[in-house]
C-alpha cells in the first residue's frame, strides 16, 4: 500500500483538488483508493457530501480511542463511500480542530493515523491524505505516515512564502523520522497569460528544480465544475486541460522511484 500526504502551509494552493484528482485518476485505473480527510474544515469530506458538522465516525474517532485506551472503531465503520468505484473516504470532523488543545499532552498522538493504517493494508491500494495548511498534530500524523509528500503550490508570490515554511517543518520532520521524506512539488493554478504566474515558476525552477514537477497544473474552470458535481475531475470531463494535467502528473508520480531528498537546504527552509 503506497501514502502519500498532500500538504502545504498555506490555504488554496489546490491541496483537496490534488488528491481528489489523483484519486479519481487511481481509481479509473482499477486501484483500492483511501481519501483520508485530515483537515478540520473538512474540503475533502464536503467534496463528496459528507457533513464535517455531523459524523459519527471520523478521523477523529481514531484520536478518541487513543485518548481513552480503546480499541479503535472497525474498518469498515469509518469509511464513506464516494459514489465511485474503487474510490473510499475516511472523513473529517469540525471536532478535530480541538486536538491540538485536548490531547497536545499526551504521547503517542503523532502515530495514531499510521497505525489506523496498518489495519487498512489488505484493503487498499494507495492512500491520498488532505492535510489542514497549519503545523499541528493532524500535519505531524500525516507525515509521519507517508512515504511521499506532495506540495502542491499556486504560482503566486504568497504561496511561495508558503512553501518555505513547508520545507522548515519537513525538515524538522524528517530529524523526527530519522530519515528525510521524499517530496515533489506541483505547480497549481498556473495561467500563462500573467506574469505573476510565469514569474513565480521561474523562481520554482531557480530555487527548487531538483523536487519540483517538470510540468504544471493549469487553471481550469472544469474543477468547479467536477467540485460541484461531487466527481473527480476525470470522471466529470475525461479532457478537460486539468484531467490531462493531472493524468501526466500521475504517470511520473508513478514511474518515479521514492527516494530520500539529499538534504534541504537551509536557503529552502529558511
Amino acid at each position: 500500500m503506497k501514502v502519500w500526504t498532500v500538504s502545504n502551509q498555506k490555504g488554496g494552493v489546490g491541496k483537496t483538488t490534488t488528491a481528489v484528482s489523483l484519486g479519481g485518476l487511481l481509481a479509473a485505473q482499477g486501484e483500492r483508493v483511501l481519501l483520508v480527510d485530515l483537515d478540520p474544515q473538512g474540503s475533502l469530506s464536503v467534496y463528496f457530501r459528507c457533513n464535517p458538522d455531523n459524523m459519527e465516525y471520523s478521523v477523529y474517532s481514531l484520536f478518541q480511542a487513543r485518548a481513552n485506551q480503546r480499541p479503535p472503531p472497525p474498518p469498515d465503520s469509518l469509511l464513506q463511500t464516494t459514489g465511485i468505484d474503487g474510490l473510499s473516504l475516511l472523513p473529517a470532523s469540525t471536532s478535530m480542530a480541538t486536538l491540538d488543545r485536548q490531547l497536545g499532552a499526551q504521547g503517542g498522538m503523532g502515530l495514531v493515523v499510521r497505525e489506523a493504517l496498518v489495519h487498512l493494508q489488505t484493503h487498499f491500494d494507495y492512500v491520498l491524505m488532505d492535510c489542514p495548511p497549519m503545523l499541528g498534530m493532524l500535519m505531524v500524523n500525516a507525515l509521519a505516515a507517508c512515504e511521499r509528500l506532495l506540495i502542491p503550490v499556486q504560482t503566486e508570490f504568497l504561496a511561495l512564502k508558503g512553501l518555505e515554511r513547508m520545507l522548515g517543518t519537513l525538515q524538522m520532520i524528517g530529524r523526527s523520522r530519522g530519515d528525510p521524506l521524499p517530496y515533489t512539488i506541483i505547480p497549481t493554478f498556473f495561467d500563462r497569460r500573467t506574469r505573476a504566474s510565469t514569474d513565480a515558476l521561474h523562481a520554482l525552477r531557480d530555487k527548487h528544480a531538483e523536487h519540483l514537477w517538470a510540468r504544471v497544473i493549469p487553471i481550469d474552470t472544469q474543477f468547479r465544475e467536477a467540485s460541484r458535481g461531487g466527481l473527480p475531475i476525470n470522471v466529470y470531463s475525461p479532457t478537460a486541460r486539468g484531467t490531462e494535467a493531472y493524468a501526466s502528473l500521475l504517470r511520473w508520480l508513478q514511474a518515479a522511484p521514492v527516494t530520500a531528498p539529499a538534504q534541504i537546504s537551509a536557503g529552502a527552509a529558511s
